[in-house]
């Protein structure tokens, strides 16, 4: 016996295979009032605050004189050219002791990952290393290897101090980025390594195969604090002399008695961070939803 045509609605209603697929939930139009009240009371607020900063300083009764000497348009526009040229070795300087840090920083991130008996005399001298020059400050690092190592005449060697702060500079930040790798190369899943080995993989070839392409990716955020920090660390070799941009506002301000050199170094330096920053912040957000993806 068939069933009638109106008992079939009432049959597919009750069984799950026949039933279709759950209706859309309904559009929610977009509420431009929920939307604009966040943003305009967080406008109003910064604009308070900073409004309230700026009439506290400029009420004080010395903002005239200082005025004068920090911020007079016409001091930064005689200063300009002579702080944009030494800034311009300050940027040649950090890509530079860039590319040297991120080679010699995974250099002593892979040998300290070594896990082979007969690599522990090469691990010790690694951790040596990075104890060393993490512990000492790296204006003491320049003035040691800026003035001392040029001073000792040695032969076959360069005595100029720009070449020797920079190597500082470059033996300071790789003990610093070679940890920021080796973390990387740490957070790679024990899984991947057995993998590779049960592949037949020595363990130079597990490294650069399979851990070390994700070890790198895991780090570039952290990577992109450190790039920010040596671009304005790089301004400590004026201390031995580089006419670098601090080191010609240093001039101008001698000559002139006017410190708005200074400002105008300090503003080059953050039209070169701040992208950076921002960049760094990006990363590290796009980061954590990948994680939080791979999570879920």
């Amino acid at each position: 016996m068939t069933d009638s045509p109106a008992a079939a609605p009432q049959a597919a209603a009750h069984d799950p295979a026949r039933r279709g697929p759950p209706p859309p939930p309904p559009r929610r139009g977009f509420n431009w009032k929920q939307a604009m009240i966040p943003t305009a009371i967080g406008g109003i607020s910064v604009v308070v605050v900073f409004g309230l900063m700026a009439w506290v300083v400029t009420s004080a009764a010395q903002w005239p004189r200082i005025k004068l000497q920090f911020f007079s348009i016409d001091a930064m526009i005689a200063a300009f050219p002579r702080v944009l040229q030494g800034f311009w070795v300050n940027m040649q300087v950090w890509l530079t002791v860039l590319a040297c840090v991120l080679v010699w920083a995974l250099v002593l991130a892979v040998v300290r990952s070594l896990r082979a008996p007969w690599f522990a005399p090469f691990r010790l001298m690694v951790v040596i290393y990075i104890d060393i020059f993490r512990g000492v400050p790296a204006l003491l690092l320049v003035l040691l290897f800026g003035f001392g190592i040029p001073a000792l005449n040695l032969p076959g060697l360069p005595n100029s101090g720009l070449f020797w702060g920079a190597f500082a500079m470059v033996l300071s930040y790789a003990a610093y980025v070679a940890e920021i790798y080796r973390s990387g190369i740490d957070a790679v899943h024990e899984g991947q390594r057995a993998a590779a080995k049960s592949l037949g993989l020595s363990e130079w070839q597990t490294l650069r195969y399979a851990i070390l392409p994700q070890a790198l990716r895991n780090v570039v955020p952290a990577l992109m604090n450190i790039v920010v920090a040596l671009q304005k660390d790089v301004a400590l070799l004026s201390v031995i002399g580089v006419r670098d941009a601090v080191r010609e506002a240093q001039i101008y301000t001698a000559t002139t008695f006017n410190y708005s050199s200074l400002i105008v170094a300090a503003a080059l330096f953050l039209l070169a961070t701040i992208p950076m920053a921002r960049l760094a912040d990006y990363l590290t957000r796009r980061d954590r939803e990948r994680r939080l993806q791979i999570a879920g």
